[in-house]
């Protein structure tokens, strides 16, 4: 459990994915443009540890929410 509130980086590493710099702007950029209708949590692209991980977060509004927001602010975010 933190203490501290959590990074973006410790998003990544809880969620599995690479969260070094490189690692987090690829996968941000490969799934940039999520259908804006969809919850973060809905994506097809999370396996289910991390679909249940968000979901609880959200439905606790634990320390994680803040994080998830703007990381689905920036899935949503349109390529151009």
């Amino acid at each position: 459990m933190y203490t501290e509130q959590p990074t973006m980086e410790d998003l990544f590493t809880q969620l599995g994915l690479d969260s070094s710099e490189e690692g987090m702007e690829a996968f941000i950029q490969k799934h940039k443009g999520m259908n804006n209708s969809r919850h973060i949590e809905e994506a097809p692209f999370w396996n289910e540890s991390q679909v249940a991980f968000l979901k609880q977060a959200i439905d606790e509004d634990a320390q994680w929410v803040m994080l998830i927001d703007d990381l689905n602010a920036q899935l949503h975010h349109d390529p151009a």
